[in-house]
């Protein structure tokens, strides 16, 4: 019999009776009434009618045929599509390192994407009085016209491309405009392709979008940029979308306009395939690299979703606000979803989103500080990992995170804790001696690197270098000199 017990001291009872009597004609009339009962006790589901009993300790399903019973268990299976998906390791590690911190751990967190600067003051303001001025009701499920207007503005301005209201969405972040495209989109067969390293979420967002991930793999060597040979060469009728990251995370790198007019050449060739931009670390770029929207390019406005967002450019990650711009039939069919989904996006935030774009051109001095910060604590770690034996890496030009091949301490006994096998192994070796959280390279596509982020002051990276090569130190005479 299947039960489970509770230390709740609420539960809910649920009891069906079910009465035969005769009626008129040859047929048993049958009635029911269902009660609801609350207190300390458990419920029985029967067929028949019985009496109360109190004091249960097991929850049961019973039905009873006749003079025997059989007994039935609860069905608890999944759906397939859900246990196809892989949980997100940068959560999982994050969530492990602040459990770790809250039992008095003195771990260094470098596995989150989100920035350690306060949202600037005057975003938060407008926050706040939106709060205070009531504006705290529904938004139309596309979001304010005056957010969309000024999204307008902005990809206008400084993207080069044009939109009207209409072909906005905002989203409860950019991750929902992402999944909602892909959800928009492609049907069961079709493949987005992907190249590695990648977002972690890139390709599970697929699968939950009935599509097929296909990964394809760069180099370090050539700073983790899609080759558009490799790309023409694994195009095919069943090729949807083609995800592009720039600047990239994991990586930091940045394609450059002659690399992404090169790649919609092939694109262009397709007639199926879409390709959705990323562009939400736009802002967070080091000279002299730039950046260029895949929509610019000619030929390109009418296949591509531009996705961007106020989380990491603005330090805005709790506020949960992004969106997607594209051609109106797309992103019509976006909004659709969304209206059964969340529908639009929190009014408050929504107002601070406006006063985010009013800042300036790129965001203005307050994001400029912050790209300031990154590319000094950017720097700081390239020359430190430079010193390290086995390390090898490629320098980013974007976002913030260090993406390093440290595969030449696999393989590697460390004492106390076993065999250093893989990235993951690694990262957790790193954890345990060096209390230091890194997310493994796996999780990204790439085993052979482990991801570092420098959203943290230059303090903590710097006490977090000599925990590493202090806990790397043992490893070394395995490493190739």
């Amino acid at each position: 019999m299947a039960a489970t017990s509770t230390s709740s001291s609420y539960r809910l009872g649920f009891r069906l009776h079910q009465q035969l009597a005769p009626c008129s004609g040859s047929h048993p009339q049958t009635s029911g009434a269902v009660s609801f009962l609350s207190g300390s006790h458990n419920f029985s589901f029967k067929s028949l009618e019985t009496t109360r009993r109190s004091q249960l300790s097991k929850i049961s399903v019973v039905v009873k045929a006749e003079s025997r019973s059989e007994e039935m268990q609860l069905d608890i299976s999944l759906s397939p599509r859900v246990n196809a998906v892989k949980p997100s390791k940068t959560v999982a590690i994050t969530d492990q390192a602040t459990a770790l911190v809250q039992a008095g751990v003195p771990v260094i967190r470098l596995a989150a994407g989100e920035p350690d600067f306060d949202t600037p003051a005057v975003i938060a303001e407008a926050g706040i009085n939106a709060i205070r001025e009531g504006f705290t009701r529904y938004t139309p499920n596309a979001g304010t016209q005056e957010l969309r207007v000024a999204i307008c503005h902005k990809l206008k301005e400084e993207n080069g491309i044009s939109y009207t209201p209409d072909q906005i969405l905002v989203s409860n972040g950019a991750k929902q405009s992402i999944y909602q495209a892909m959800l928009a989109v492609c049907s069961p067969g079709d493949e987005v392709i992907i190249p590695a390293p990648f977002w972690v979420s890139y390709p599970e967002m697929a699968r939950l979008a009935d599509a097929t991930p296909v990964i394809l793999p760069t180099s370090i060597s050539e700073n983790f940029l899609l080759d558009p040979k490799l790309l023409e060469s694994k195009l095919s009728g069943k090729s949807r979308l083609l995800i592009l990251c720039s600047p990239s995370n994991p990586t930091g790198s940045v394609y450059s306009k002659k690399l992404l007019e090169e790649i919609a050449r092939i694109v262009a060739k397709h007639p199926r395939l879409l390709v959705l931009s990323d562009e939400i670390y736009e802002h967070i770029i080091y000279a002299p690299a730039t950046h260029i929207s895949f929509a610019s390019l000619p030929g390109m406005w009418e296949r591509t979703l531009t996705v961007n967002g106020f989380s990491k450019a603005f330090a805005m990650t709790g506020w949960r606000l992004g969106y997607i711009a594209g051609p109106k039939h797309f992103v019509a069919a976006c909004n659709k979803i969304q209206s059964q989904f969340t529908s639009g996006a929190s009014s408050i935030s929504q107002k601070a989103g406006v006063a985010a774009l009013g800042l300036g051109y790129a965001g203005g001095d307050a994001v400029s500080t912050m790209v300031k910060a990154f590319m000094e604590r950017r720097d700081f770690l390239i020359r430190s990992f430079g010193e390290m034996e086995g390390v090898r890496m490629s320098e980013p030009q974007g976002a913030f995170y260090l993406f390093i091949d440290v595969s030449s301490y696999y393989g590697t006994e460390a004492e106390g804790f076993g065999k250093i096998e893989d990235s993951d192994s690694l990262c957790r070796y790193l954890l345990d001696q060096a209390q230091v959280a890194l997310v493994p390279g796996v999780a990204f596509g790439d085993d052979s690197c482990i991801r570092i982020s420098y959203a943290a002051s230059l303090t903590t990276l710097q006490e977090a270098v000599e925990r590493i090569k202090k806990a790397l130190l043992p490893l070394k005479s395995a490493v190739p000199v």
